[in-house]
């Protein structure tokens, strides 16, 4: 069984890479974070028109009728370039319209009218949700939400009586939470509070998890690409770089950091794409698929990342330096839905299920 990428999703993420180069390189990147804008409004524009956000959506409804590997293709790419566009919390806002059968919302978001943002808290009751004379009421502060300083709409997961549920809220007519400062300056963030806030209802429990799940393989589909870009700039940076009259990539010291790095790159690759073929295909393991990837990927990025501040030396330790754009976004993506530790407990919630069912957990 060949589980490499096939062709066409190769080629998928060299025209990605292709585009990117010209719209998102990191001399651009630099020169958004220098401005007050809060995403990169051309390249936005670009992925639109590319019909980036119509990947996954089903040729009968207009789209490309591909699936999840290939918006995790796509994420890579982006993650690479640590691209300041809201590609990630858009596409998911759009997933959980379509689960939740909400035409409208859909038809705008793919129109390019609306940008979408996703609050999901580790603690469970952050946000609660209470029905009041047949309408759904919010209270409470999420984690910080990134893109929620430019969003028009925001998806929601609140506790309940029921257990977590999802739902829709209006930012643009409940005002947009100030941008806060942060360590990632290529996306804004902001705190989503409510206050007996009204919201739309999108789904159970059972769509909170199909969120969840999709949204931790995406989002460490852009963890692997800014890892990998990473390693790169490090490689190529210790065959540059001379100290006693030598490449500092001819000293073992280096060499097995670098080698280090690759293991972990490759480990995070081939546990994201399981998790991305399984999301796609509906497999029965799909929730542990997710939350494996994410123990495996959140660990080895902060490997990586940390790494690469010691084949680069002091410079490595200056904002001058482009590692901290990818070192600061994957300390973020690190932490969204859930870092190593809750997605370790998940996993182990799944599989002590499996066994008290007395399933094979393999």
């Amino acid at each position: 069984m060949d589980f490499d990428l096939t062709p066409d999703q190769i080629a998928l993420g060299d025209t990605a890479s292709e585009l990117l180069g010209d719209l998102a390189s990191l001399r651009r990147v630099r020169a958004f974070t220098e401005s007050a804008d809060q995403f990169d409004s051309a390249l936005w524009a670009a992925l639109l028109d590319q019909g980036w956000l119509l990947v996954d959506t089903a040729e009968s409804e207009g789209g490309l009728g591909l699936g999840t590997v290939e918006v995790a293709v796509l994420l890579e790419t982006l993650g690479g370039h640590v691209a300041p566009v809201p590609f990630l919390s858009t596409l998911l806002t759009l997933h959980a319209f379509k689960l939740g059968g909400l035409t409208a919302d859909v038809e705008q978001l793919l129109a390019g009218d609306t940008v979408g943002c996703v609050a999901w808290s580790k603690r469970v009751d952050a946000v609660t949700a209470r029905k009041v004379d047949g309408s759904w009421l919010l209270s409470g502060r999420t984690d910080p939400v990134a893109y929620a300083p430019c969003a028009n709409v925001a998806i929601v997961f609140a506790l309940t009586d029921a257990g977590t549920t999802v739902f829709r809220v209006d930012l643009d007519a409940l005002g947009r939470p100030a941008r806060e400062s942060a360590m990632d300056v290529t996306r804004p963030l902001g705190w989503l509070r409510f206050d007996d806030t009204p919201a739309q209802y999108v789904g159970d429990s059972v769509i909170a998890d199909v969120l969840l799940d999709r949204g931790t393989v995406l989002v460490g589909a852009e963890m692997l690409g800014a890892a990998q870009a990473v390693l790169d700039m490090s490689v190529a940076y210790a065959k540059d770089r001379v100290q006693f009259g030598k490449p500092i990539g001819s000293f073992q010291a280096v060499k097995h950091r670098c080698a280090d790095m690759l293991v972990d790159v490759e480990g995070m690759r081939s546990s994201l794409y399981w998790a991305a073929w399984a999301i796609g295909a509906q497999d029965a393991d799909a929730s542990v698929a997710a939350s494996t990837s994410k123990v495996w990927g959140a660990d080895a990025a902060k490997r990586v990342m940390a790494s690469a501040l010691q084949v680069h030396g002091g410079i490595g330790f200056t904002w001058e330096h482009d590692l901290h754009f990818f070192m600061k976004r994957s300390q973020l993506d690190q932490l969204t839905f859930g870092d190593a530790t809750f997605h370790r407990i998940r996993l182990a919630e799944q599989l002590r299920r499996r066994v008290e069912a007395g399933v094979s957990v393999i």
